[in-house]
């Protein structure tokens, strides 16, 4: 078998013995909210066909619902008819074009449903719904497996080429084998051999209806991370159960939604959760997949060349770079622009009920949208910044054949994305910058750094983007120039230390990341401090995975208060899917929340603050004003009054909450256009 130089196990094929699989690379399920569109079966063939040329070995759908009962949300998509059937055979047909095979994910959402006619094994309402469920009848039970099978039988009519029955993070499948959720007195509860009936049930009658050459993955709770979760000792017994029923592969499931344990977030160590995968591996015979925090080939060729898996699964990569197979492959690992594992324009849009896409490229599920326009003449383009929004900009533009110079007045680049670098388990952000600096070079942009270009010079461009970012706001404050102020930018940049004792200004975004860099407990290894830190049972022996003693103490090396003068919760603009992690990081490093005061000064004492008629100080060593940026838009105004064909971008044109995702979409619009 020939042997890819850098990444050999990487590109093994996997024979399933009716099929081979052409690498060891999984694109992971992942909604994407093109399933419910106007034109979403067009929209989703583009997008599953541009990750199959791009070489991924196995493709699997977003959740796709067997009946009504199992949809996410109201008239989410499901697989119950021909009509059904008929619909997705464009995106079989697009993908197999491409060279690639795709497998259909089958998930009924229990009481995870957003929608009044949710379903469960035991009427006990999710903590992320609002819609306690109906406990399912031995008829209904019965009706819903057959609805499985059905939909099993349907996307084998449509083309695919398998199905991945979801089994894990705490959908309906899940709430059968738990006894978190499984209350029944009756053959489908109680003993655990009852509780798996109903997945084991799920799998050999698909099996039966499927035939012998059909591939079957179940994705199996390995790590369920609640209380009454499984044991390591349960997870095997399911695994061989499922195993003898007919599958062809089992798929890795980490933590129930509902689990208070981040598992795919930045913090998360990269490949994190593959030990897990591992262990169970030892008692299976067919391939298993790993999955979470796997976002480049380094990462997935350590996993499988030391025996933790057979194949590897990647959904949010495929999303940041639809070529990342392919890329490795041909030894071009520095071309793939890598997944920052941020959330903010995939699972957030998704769990808002819209479209999702990706911060590092916009292109993501608008494949047949976000197009180059042809190019009528090619133009001497000055852009000025090369932050996130500039080098975006610049390298669509130099891709479509203009010459553009790109001016910035320090001596890197990435802007406000090195900062975000410095944030801990946000690392992945600096990989972004060397990836667009990296493309930059290779198409050839004129670089000038530490420059302070005039308008002057600017005059002599055909047109000039103006992508020059924030600046902090200064606040109005007596002592605001006192030796204890430090700027955030000062502070992660490493320009300024901070002491013992801190205060930070402002309660948004910037300010929880520099909370959480004050107070970072950095000893040890990275993987052994975060199962630590969040009370993971590296054993698997307890229940759900979850040490009895609860997640490990550590002593923050800082005393941090945190102060706004507005009332209501902090971090209120967080994101929906990780602001909940940050909450809880900055709870147990003891960061004293104080809301509702005004600032009176700043001295040699520290930070004085009036509530009403009280006053009091804040005895610390330094202040950190997170209170906001501003756009820094003085050239634009200048490039106007000059008469400058002049296009305004990213921070620049709105400072806001620092927000990435519109910087690189903005800038990725206007290259493409301009």
């Amino acid at each position: 078998m020939e042997r890819h130089p850098q990444y050999p196990h990487l590109f093994e094929s996997l024979d399933l013995g009716f099929t081979s699989l052409k690498n060891r690379v999984l694109m992971g399920s992942m909604h994407t909210g093109l399933e419910e569109e106007k034109n979403g079966f067009e929209k989703m063939a583009a997008f599953y066909a541009e990750r199959a040329k791009g070489g991924a070995g196995l493709i699997v759908t977003g959740g796709i619902s067997p009946n009504r009962e199992g949809w996410i949300g109201p008239f989410s998509s499901r697989m119950s008819t021909s009509k059904h059937a008929k619909e997705h055979k464009i995106i079989t047909e697009k993908v197999h074009e491409a060279g690639g095979k795709i497998c259909m994910q089958i998930l009924h959402s229990g009481r995870y449903g957003y929608h009044p006619l949710v379903v469960a094994p035991s009427a006990i309402k999710s903590p992320i719904s609002p819609f306690k469920p109906r406990a399912l009848s031995i008829s209904g039970i019965k009706r819903t497996i057959n609805d499985f099978v059905k939909s099993a039988k349907l996307s084998k009519e449509a083309g695919y080429d398998g199905i991945e029955v979801m089994g894990s993070e705490g959908y309906l499948i899940n709430q059968f084998i738990s006894l978190h959720t499984n209350k029944r007195k009756d053959e489908w509860g109680g003993s655990f051999e009852n509780r798996i009936k109903f997945p084991v049930s799920i799998v050999r009658k698909i099996r039966e209806a499927v035939g012998p050459n059909f591939i079957i993955i179940y994705r199996l709770s390995m790590l369920d991370l609640i209380n009454e979760g499984s044991t390591k000792d349960e997870v095997i017994i399911l695994g061989k159960e499922i195993e003898k029923a007919g599958a062809s592969i089992i798929n890795t499931g980490i933590g129930w939604h509902e689990a208070r344990i981040p598992t795919i977030a930045t913090m998360v160590p990269k490949g994190g959760f593959a030990w897990v995968t591992e262990q169970i591996r030892k008692e299976l015979s067919i391939p298993l997949i790993t999955t979470n925090r796997i976002n480049d080939p380094k990462t997935a060729e350590e996993i499988l060349s030391k025996g933790q898996a057979d194949m590897v699964s990647m959904a949010r990569p495929f999303l940041a770079d639809p070529e990342l197979v392919i890329k490795a492959k041909e030894n071009r690992a520095d071309e793939i622009n890598i997944c920052i594992a941020c959330n903010q324009a995939c699972l957030d849009h998704v769990f808002k009920r819209t479209r999702a896409t990706c911060l590092v490229n916009p292109r993501a599920c608008y494949e047949t949208e976000l197009l180059p326009q042809s190019m009528t003449s090619m133009k001497n383009i000055a852009v000025v910044g090369a932050g996130m929004a500039g080098m975006s900009f610049a390298l669509e533009a130099t891709k479509r054949g203009h010459h553009v110079h790109l001016f910035e007045k320090e001596n890197y680049v990435g802007g406000q994305f090195n900062l975000a670098g410095k944030i801990p388990g946000k690392a992945d952000f600096n990989d972004s910058i060397a990836y667009f600096k990296h493309m930059l070079d290779k198409n050839n942009v004129n670089w000038h750094m530490n420059s302070n270009i005039t308008i002057e010079e600017l005059s002599k461009y055909d047109e000039v983007v103006i992508a020059s970012g924030v600046i902090p706001r200064k606040l109005i404050l007596p002592g605001i120039d006192h030796p204890k102020v430090i700027t955030y930018p000062d502070l992660l940049s490493g320009k300024k230390t901070a002491g013992s004792r801190v205060a930070i200004i402002g309660a948004g975004g910037i300010a929880f990341d520099v909370a959480e860099f004050l107070t970072h407990d950095s000893s040890g290894s990275e993987e052994k401090r975060f199962l630590n830190e969040w009370g993971i049972d590296p054993s698997l022996e307890s229940k759900g995975g979850l040490l009895d003693k609860g997640p490990e103490k550590f002593t923050p090396p800082r005393q941090v208060y945190m102060v706004k003068r507005s009332l209501g919760k902090f971090g209120a603009k967080l994101s929906k899917t990780t602001g909940w992690i940050h909450r809880l990081m900055i709870k147990k490093a003891d960061v004293n929340q104080i809301q509702g005061v005004d600032y009176e000064k700043i001295d040699d004492e520290g930070l004085h603050l009036r509530s009403g008629e009280k006053r009091h100080c804040l005895k610390v060593d330094h202040v950190v004003i997170c209170a906001g940026q501003v756009s820094n838009t003085s050239l634009f105004d200048e490039c106007v009054v000059a008469g400058l064909k002049v296009h305004l971008i990213g921070g620049a044109r709105e400072a806001g909450e620092l927000d990435a995702k519109e910087a690189i979409r903005e800038g990725t619009e206007l290259g493409m256009r301009i």
